[in-house]
C-alpha cells in the first residue's frame, strides 16, 4: 500500500515538474534575454550566450529614456487604470453580492445572479467590435471620451471584471452567518453600517484574492487596451507601449523583452506580497461559533 502511495506520489510530482517547466519557460526566455544583446538574442534565445548584467542595466536605460516608449507616463496610465478599477470592482462587487446573497431566494435576485454568471461565458472576441461601436456612440451622446480615455476603459473593466467578482465574493458572503447582521440591526445598526462595519471587514481574504486575480489581468492585459486606447492614442498602458519598439521590418528584441520585464516585475511583487496576506487573512476573515 505505501508503495502503492509513493508510485503515485512520485508519478504526479514528475508530472508537475513537467507543467511547471512548461509555464515558467516563457517567463525564463523573457527574463534571460532582456540580459542580451539583439545580436545574441538572434543567434541563440535559449541558453546563455552573451548574458551579462551589464548589457541588462543598458538595455533598461535604453527602454526607460525611449521617447518612443514614454516609459514613466505608460507605468502611471497602467498604475491608475489598474488601482482605480480594483477599488471600484471591490467596492460595488461586494455590494451587489452582499444584496444578491441575503435575497438568493427571491426571483429577482437568482435572475440577476445568473445574467452575471452567463456573462462569464461569453468570449470577449464575440463583442470587442460592436464593444468600441458602442462606447463611441455613448460618448457622442453624453458628451465625454469613452475611447482613447482613463474612464473609459476602466468603465469597460468594471463590466468584464464584474461577473467574476460577484460570483466569488457572493459564494463567499453565504459562508457568513445572518446572525451577525440580525444582531447588528436590532443594535440600531443602519444597513450601510452593517455592510461596512459587520461584512467588508470579515471579506478581507476572499478580496485579496478578487484583487489578486483582477489585478493581473488587467495590468497585463494587451487587447481591451489596444482596442479602446488605439496603438497611436496619447493614452497608453504598458503593454500597448511595448509595440513601439515592434516595427514593420525591424523587431527590437532586446528592448522588447526588457520592457516586457519591467511591465511584469510589479505584478510579481504584488502576488508574493498577496499570496502572504491570504493565508494570514483566512484566519482573520473566519467567524468563531
Amino acid at each position: 500500500m505505501n508503495s502503492t502511495r509513493k508510485g503515485k506520489s512520485l508519478v504526479l510530482g514528475i508530472v508537475g515538474t513537467f507543467i511547471a517547466l512548461y509555464v515558467l519557460f516563457p517567463f525564463y526566455l523573457v527574463v534571460m534575454n532582456a540580459f542580451k544583446k539583439q545580436t545574441d538574442i538572434v543567434a541563440d534565445p535559449v541558453r546563455f550566450r552573451g548574458v551579462s548584467f551589464a548589457q541588462l542595466l543598458k538595455n533598461l536605460n535604453s527602454v526607460i529614456h525611449n521617447s518612443n516608449f514614454n516609459f514613466w507616463y505608460a507605468f502611471g496610465t497602467s498604475t491608475v487604470i489598474t488601482i482605480v478599477s480594483l477599488v471600484l470592482l471591490v467596492l460595488f462587487g461586494s455590494m451587489a453580492a452582499w444584496v444578491i446573497s441575503r435575497n438568493h431566494k427571491k426571483t429577482w435576485a437568482t435572475v440577476i445572479y445568473m445574467v452575471f454568471i452567463a456573462s462569464m461565458i461569453i468570449p470577449f472576441q464575440v463583442v470587442m467590435l460592436p464593444l468600441v461601436s458602442t462606447f463611441r456612440d455613448v460618448g457622442k451622446f453624453i458628451g465625454i471620451s469613452m475611447l482613447q480615455s482613463v474612464q473609459g476603459i476602466v468603465f469597460a473593466y468594471l463590466g468584464f471584471g464584474g461577473a467574476m467578482t460577484v460570483f466569488i465574493l457572493t459564494g463567499f458572503i453565504k459562508g457568513i452567518p445572518y446572525e451577525l447582521e440580525e444582531a447588528a440591526a436590532i443594535d440600531g445598526c443602519s444597513p450601510e453600517g452593517t455592510f461596512f462595519k459587520i461584512i467588508f471587514p470579515l471579506l478581507r481574504p476572499i478580496i485579496t484574492t478578487v484583487t489578486i486575480l483582477n489585478g493581473m489581468w488587467i495590468w497585463n492585459d494587451y487587447l481591451l487596451p489596444s482596442l479602446m486606447l488605439g496603438q497611436n492614442g496619447k493614452v497608453k498602458t504598458l503593454p500597448v507601449a511595448v509595440q513601439a519598439f515592434v516595427g514593420s521590418y525591424v523587431k527590437q528584441w532586446d528592448l522588447i523583452l526588457s520592457a516586457a520585464l519591467l511591465a511584469i516585475l510589479p505584478m510579481i511583487i504584488v502576488f508574493l506580497i498577496g499570496q502572504k496576506q491570504i493565508m494570514s487573512g483566512m484566519v482573520e476573515g473566519a467567524v468563531k461559533g
